[in-house]
Formats: structure tokens, sequence, C-alpha cells
């Protein structure tokens, strides 16, 4: 590794492995942003995907970050903010770009047709997520809280959410994208956002364990992989007590409201006294745009039906019209600017919201022109 690659945002390497293979290594790099995702980042990673995938000597591939603090926390809405500032009521350049260097990238790492471990420890949030939750083995520690928390910057669960929240079990992926609840590793395997539970201190040996493996097809590897995490898992006895499941009764019966003003009064509605992680997410739901609300309800009742290609292609779509409205860029100047914590979103409540503004985010800003995501999932 040279000393430059240090300094990028992204350090590309590769592990050297039994029988001249090798794995490829992906760490994120901006520990100060808590390896927030950005332009640059999103470019590197799917550069280096794109270049191992027709390489036979790479067996799989490692996603990891630099520090303890975060994998992912999110994807870089500062830089998107100044753009949207410069470019009132419309999609900026910049805006658009990133969305979709960024969801080409989440969709890769879900369809790479080699094994892709992601190793989720610390925040793994919005733009931390579509990297993991797309990758085949999928790693969470004591330490990994998951969450698609746009709800509070009037964005929505994009990265992919479109597709895995409505395959989540039960009402768990509306309740998620509604109140941006964060999860520990039980609860992200309860919901199948995560695959194995280690210990954060085990992933060298973990790597130890796969560089003396012969690994000879993408099977054997897959099914070595699979082994080694197992054999390190954490016994459920010492594993972080999960919130999802014992809440999961009450979370399906106010979440199959016929309606998303019902889905929202019954959240509100349930009793959240001691009850730390239930109570910040009735007050995050209360908190948050009235308009992601609407496109949270939408987007599932769609998503549950439709391709993966599909579900990016809408999230371009939906991401570029949040980029022009003004909801997204007044949440976070109110979260990340101003930080006055005050939002003044468009429309007091769920119930205020009228359909055609809902109908808005849906609509395609392309208007005929071919769009950037065209050609998404076809080789």
């Amino acid at each position: 590794m040279s000393e430059n690659s240090q300094t990028l945002p992204v350090i590309v390497s590769e592990l050297t492995l039994a029988k001249g293979k090798v794995a490829g290594q992906l760490t994120l790099n901006k520990p100060k942003a808590l390896n927030a995702l950005d332009l640059e980042m999103a470019e590197i990673m799917l550069g280096a995907l794109q270049a191992w995938a027709t390489r036979d000597d790479i067996a799989f591939v490692l996603m990891d970050a630099v520090q303890d603090k975060a994998f992912c926390a999110g994807g870089d809405i500062v830089s998107m903010y100044q753009a949207m500032q410069k470019n009132p009521d419309s999609v900026p350049h910049f805006v658009k770009t990133f969305f979709a260097v960024e969801y080409r990238l989440d969709f890769t790492i879900r369809t790479y047709q080699k094994p892709v471990i992601a190793w989720g420890h610390g925040i793994v949030m919005g733009g931390g997520m579509g990297l993991m939750s797309g990758a085949s083995h999928r790693v969470v520690t004591d330490a990994s809280r998951l969450a698609m928390p746009e709800i509070s910057i009037g964005l929505y669960p994009d990265v992919g959410g479109t597709y895995f929240l409505p395959r989540l079990p039960g009402k768990t992926g509306l309740f998620l994208g509604l109140t941006g609840a964060s999860i520990n590793a039980t609860d992200a395997l309860y919901v199948g956002l995560a695959d194995h539970y280690c210990a954060a201190g085990d992933k060298q040996n973990i790597l130890d364990v796969l560089a003396n493996e012969e690994l000879s097809d993408s099977a054997s590897v897959d099914k070595a992989i699979s082994a080694a995490l197992a054999s390190f898992a954490v016994n459920e006895s010492d594993r972080i007590a999960g919130q999802v499941e014992r809440h999961r009764t009450q979370i399906d019966k106010v979440c199959d409201a016929s309606t998303l003003a019902d889905a929202v009064q019954g959240i509100q509605a349930l009793s959240a006294s001691d009850d730390k992680w239930l109570a910040k997410a009735q007050k995050t739901l209360a908190g948050g745009s009235p308009i992601t609300a609407h496109i949270v309800y939408e987007q599932i009742r769609r998503g549950q039906s439709m391709t993966l290609a599909e579900c990016f292609r809408a999230e371009l779509g939906i991401s570029c019209r949040c980029g022009e409205y003004g909801e997204f860029q007044e949440g976070v100047r109110a979260l990340l600017i101003d930080k006055d914590n005050k939002p003044a979103w468009k429309f007091k409540d769920v119930e205020s919201v009228p359909e055609d503004v809902v109908n808005y985010f849906f609509s395609d800003p392309w208007e005929g022109e071919p769009h950037p995501l065209a050609t998404l999932g076809e080789k």
C-alpha cells in the first residue's frame, strides 16, 4: 500500500490469501466525518469493484473502516445542501450525479458475483446502510447502530430502502422508516439486516483463518466465509438485548393501518413509559418531515412488488425531486448547518400534505429523456 493511498477517503488494498488468491479491501477513511460517503468515495469504490469483478484471483471483497466509531454514518448531505442553495427550485447537477453514482455502487454490491463482507462496526446509517445491506456477508458487533433516519432531514430512506424495507418481517420496515429508530446487532439479525454477530476484535482473526483456506470457486469462498464468521460468532447469551422483537406485536398492529395518518397516530399512542427506545422513535417521528412520512409510506407500498433495478431507478427520481423541492434543504439546514433543530417543514402534519405533493415526488423528472440508470442491471 502506498503512503499516498493512506490519505484517500477510501483505501483500496489487496490481502494475500492461499494458492495465489487475494481479497480486495475497501477501507473507508474519513474518520472526522464518521466516514460519511461522498462522491469521490463512491467513485473510488465503484471503480475498484468493477476492476476486481473480472479478476480470477480476487476471491472476495471486504468493506470496513479505519476507526471504531462508524462504518459509515450517512452520505455527504452538506455538499448537497450547498448545491441546493446555489440552484433553488431545480435539480442541482451535483445532487443528481451523487445519487446516480451512489445507487450504481449500491446496486453493484447487491449483484456482485463475488462474496462481499461488510464489517458493520459502529454507526451504520443512511448511505452506510446502502453499502452494508447489499453485501453477501453482513457482520455486526456490540457497537453496531443501524438506522435510516432521513425523516429528520426531509429526505427519505433511499440507497435501496425501497427494496429492503418492504421485505423486512411484518411491518418493521415501515416502522423503522417512519421513526428513524436505531437498531443494534441483535435487532439487525432479527429483522434480516445482518447475517453474523461477531466481536469487534476478531476481525483480523477471521481474516487470518480465511487467508489459509483453499478458495477455489465462488461457492467454496462463500461457504468458507460463512464458516469462519460462524466460528467467531458471539454466544447468544452474551449478545446485547434487542428491541424490535419485543415490540414486534405492537409494531405490526399499529403499522397495519389502512392510512398513513392512522399508522402515525397508532405509533404515537403506544405506551412508552420507561421505554427509551420507543420514546425516542416517537419523538423522531413527531419532529420529522410530514412529506418524508408520505414518501416512506408510498415507497414501501410500491417497493414490495418492484425489482431491485426498478427500486433504484425510482429512488433516483424521488431524490432529484427532493433536491429541488426545498424540504430536504431545510432539514439539513436545521440539523447540520444552523443546528437550531427547528426545521420549518412545509406542512404541519401528515394530514395536511396534499395528494398532488406526494405524487410530485414520484413523478418522472426526465420527461421522456433517457433515465440516468436506464441500463442498471443490463450486461
